[in-house]
């Protein structure tokens, strides 16, 4: 899966009493590179700021850019002014970006670029500027970068609920404005009937139920039962989609199999096959983490619940009630369409997800006020012995101590699940962000 594309600001800061020459050549060989990356736009200021006027300058310019963050590298020890001045002028989150040292010249440093580092950090943390991080590096911070990806993608996100969250779930509940106040993103309201009955093409139809026939053993459901997932689908993603929406919370239960004749399940398993963002049972909460997940560059993020624990194997079930992408079904597992839950309208998908490193994570929320919990583990192998969509996951942390994190914390049960390594990039955006960790 790609990344999320972002533009990013470009700084160097120096001072003429070190190697700023140096540093220049450094710093342009850092544009080059940067700029041949098709995942970033660059917005690099050309000139090295030794000064506060030109730092103006230089945040006056990131401001015009339009940047989504702005990574500002001490290219020497510089004046302390010049971090406040462009952060004045362009408020966004910030790298703060060392360099190694370089090899001494006749007994004297040549950068001090640490010092540049700490400087900064310290006069933007004492006047009330947290959100940054810092890396001494040569090569830009790519975990500050998914962490930027993750904040713009939730920035211009809008989320639909369709009907509300699922009933007695008081957990996933959202306050709006809190929400939009703390990571700008919207929420809409819709009627369960728009989305079921929203108009669909019948070749959109067509190329969905050939796609249940080709990837699901169909056994377990009637011909009807299949052309209403396939027309279901369809009809998902023309709404979802032709309203814009960065993703969609379903209120899947207990009306919908009532009034459409299945539970929208599997379809979602076919949409989301298709990089669309559907959660369950109302959870904003949980669609929220999954559009991080994939702006990062995570394949198919999707719902799952801690189902079983087994403390002495220090694993979990990891299960929903079958609506993962068609995509992450293991080798050798039959994929299956089954119908175990309301009066035989459940129509879900059925697999065992593939094995290898899973990052799990839910941003929750607390009376408008969001933690972010995460965990990191590896999908293990299992036998196909349930209905629905599920992984068995050893964790990198005592199951026991797994289970104290979310019980205590009050965590809601649903978690976005997605394949890779996304630990460093979450811990930066609770740093840019603000965001308290459980």
């Amino acid at each position: 899966m790609a990344k999320r594309k972002v533009k990013i600001g470009l700084v160097c800061l120096a001072r003429n009493t070190f190697d700023y020459k140096a540093a220049e050549e450094i710093y342009h060989g850092i544009v080059r590179a940067l700029g041949e990356r098709e995942d970033l736009e660059l917005a690099a200021y050309p000139d090295l700021v030794m000064l506060g006027g030109e730092a103006a300058e230089a945040g006056e310019f990131l401001r015009r850019e339009g940047v989504d963050g702005v990574a500002l590298i001490s290219g020497t020890f510089h004046l302390g002014i010049l971090a406040l001045e462009i952060k004045k002028r362009c408020d966004k989150p910030l790298l703060l970006w060392g360099l190694p040292e370089l090899p001494y010249n006749g007994g004297k440093i040549r950068l001090n670029s640490v010092c540049g580092v700490n400087l900064n950090a310290s006069n933007l943390f004492k006047s009330g500027h947290t959100d940054f991080t810092y890396k001494v590096s040569d090569g830009i911070d790519e975990d500050w970068l998914d962490a930027v990806r993750m904040i713009a993608a939730l920035r211009e996100a809008r989320v639909c609920v369709l009907g509300s969250r699922a009933h007695g779930f008081y957990n996933v509940d959202v306050d709006e404005l809190a929400l939009y106040r703390k990571y700008g993103c919207t929420v809409d309201f819709a009627e369960l009937s728009e989305a079921f009955s929203y108009p669909a093409d019948e070749k959109a139809k067509a190329e969905y139920s050939a796609r249940v026939e080709k990837e699901f053993d169909c056994g377990g459901i009637t011909s009807a039962q299949k052309e209403k997932v396939a027309a279901l689908a369809a009809s998902l993603r023309a709404f979802s989609e032709s309203r814009g929406y960065s993703a969609v919370a379903v209120r899947c239960w207990p009306e919908f199999a009532a009034s459409y004749g299945i539970a929208p399940c599997a379809s979602m398993s076919l949409v989301q096959d298709d990089g669309l963002i559907f959660a369950c049972e109302g959870d904003v909460d949980c669609a929220l983490t999954m559009i991080c997940h994939k702006a990062a560059g995570a394949d198919a993020p999707f719902m799952a619940d801690v189902s079983q624990v087994d403390t002495m194997a220090n694993t979990a079930l990891m299960w929903h009630c079958g609506v993962a992408p068609r995509c992450l079904a293991g080798g050798g597992c039959t994929a299956t369409l089954d119908t175990y839950f309301a009066g035989g309208k459940g129509v879900t998908a059925g697999f065992v997800l593939k094995c290898g490193r899973v990052d799990i994570a839910r941003l929750d929320s607390v009376n408008g006020r969001y933690r972010l919990y995460t965990e990191s583990g590896e999908a293990v192998p299992m036998d196909k012995l349930l209905t629905g969509t599920y992984a068995k996951v050893k964790f990198d942390r005592p199951a026991t101590e797994v289970m104290d994190r979310i019980i205590y914390g009050g965590v809601a049960h649903h978690v976005s699940m997605a394949y890779g390594d996304f630990s460093g990039a979450f811990a930066a955006f609770a740093k840019l962000t603000g965001t308290e960790r459980i």
